[in-house]
């Protein structure tokens, strides 16, 4: 008898999924260096420094302590939450109660997800940043929910207007998501702000998720705020903070969420149903990080700064002319006229081997944008400019 083959027939909520954007930016860019071309990678946010020794030591320690080497506890080792505690009171002055305002995250991305999960239903809004990090998207996809986008302006410091918010999707909106400094605008946002949105978040029953992956990064002498600095704000939101950005982690797959205590509750909840928290010494290096010596952040800090100005610099010669960055370690810059941005991220693969991330990726408002990352040694960046300068597109 001719066995029976299935038909596998994909569940609905994978058909609507977001295309994964940064998916297809990697495979072309790896595709032109598989030619043989020196490409120099701009295009993508992943971290090209080594972890902090220190840091490394603490993994290495404690993988070696038979203690980690069997199931951690479900939520996470409470010394793990103390220390995220403790940074968060040094950082910014915001206390924490490390066992109902602290939760121990699969990296910043599990955040981001699960809260649209533990908090939308299908019909629900969810107010959105355009341009904004795509993954947003992918967790009110899952939820069967609907995106509001909410336009990011140059001429308004790509914060968003309020005001401008139609009144009927309010009605229905329930979350609403920020990031600052921002992805991929690199923007800062200002206490007056946070002012705004904590009241706009409580006239409307609305919950705010601060994604604060860039804060550690500041230039000029500017510390990025916290949300939850704001008196208020832990009534009406959590934060996601990852230790990829600050801490040079980005593989090791650790962040959390702190704030409101009631989403924080139903955060752990969705993640004891899916998983047992993360290696056990992975946790006790991530509390290494947030509780030993800071100067690693400090440093890191300084060098986006002087690659930062390097970079620019170069910029500014060649005529390609924007703001620098306040934050973040991204570049947001205008494409010259007669170009889209995916055809200008095009051209300059193609005709200069330098990738840069589209605006239009990251939302319909950042169409006539791309995205450079602050991820290379200063030398291989001024390199980049200058084999876009040598196109002749600027009149530099």
């Amino acid at each position: 008898m001719k066995p029976t083959i299935p038909t596998i027939v994909p569940a609905d909520r994978m058909n609507g999924l977001p295309k994964q954007f940064f998916a297809a930016l990697v495979a072309r860019a790896q595709a032109r260096v598989a030619a043989g071309h020196d490409v120099i990678n701009l295009g993508q946010g992943n971290p090209d420094l080594p972890t902090a020794p220190h840091i490394v030591a603490a993994l290495q320690e404690a993988a070696a302590n038979p203690l980690y080497h069997r199931y951690p506890p479900f939520q996470g080792y409470r010394f793990l939450k103390e220390a995220v505690a403790e940074r968060y009171m040094a950082d910014y002055g915001v206390e924490l109660d490390p066992d109902t305002e602290v939760a121990v995250l699969f990296g910043g991305k599990t955040g981001l997800v699960e809260i649209s999960q533990v908090l939308l239903n299908p019909g629900d809004v969810c107010l959105v940043p355009d341009p904004g990090y795509p993954d947003y998207w992918s967790g009110v996809a899952l939820a069967g929910a609907e995106m509001v986008m909410m336009p990011l302006h140059e001429a308004n410091g790509y914060l968003p207007d309020y005001e401008r918010i139609d009144a009927a999707c309010l009605a229905r909106a329930k979350l609403m998501f920020l990031n600052y400094p921002n992805n991929p605008t690199s923007a800062v946002a200002d206490r007056p702000f946070y002012e705004e949105t904590i009241r706009f978040a409580e006239r409307n029953g609305i919950v705010v998720a601060s994604d604060f992956a860039y804060g550690a990064i500041g230039f000029d002498g500017h510390r990025p705020i916290s949300f939850l600095e704001l008196p208020g704000a832990k009534e009406v939101g959590v934060e996601f903070y990852t230790m990829s950005k600050t801490y040079n982690m980005a593989g090791w797959r650790v962040a959390f969420a702190v704030g409101n205590a009631e989403i924080i509750r139903l955060i752990n909840l969705m993640q004891d149903h899916m998983y047992v928290s993360l290696f056990g010494a992975v946790q006790a290096a991530a509390a290494a990080a947030l509780t030993g010596p800071q100067e690693c952040v400090r440093e890191l800090c300084a060098v986006y700064e002087s690659r930062r100005n390097a970079l620019y610099a170069e910029l500014h010669r060649i005529g390609w002319n924007a703001q620098p960055p306040a934050g973040s370690f991204f570049g947001w810059l205008p494409v010259p006229a007669g170009f889209t941005s995916a055809s200008f991220a095009d051209l300059l693969l193609e005709q200069a081997n330098v990738v840069t991330a589209p605006g239009i990726g990251f939302g319909e408002h950042g169409q006539g944008y791309v995205r450079l990352g602050l991820l290379a040694p200063e030398e291989r960046l001024i390199e980049a400019a200058e084999r876009i300068g040598a196109l002749g597109l600027f009149g530099g």
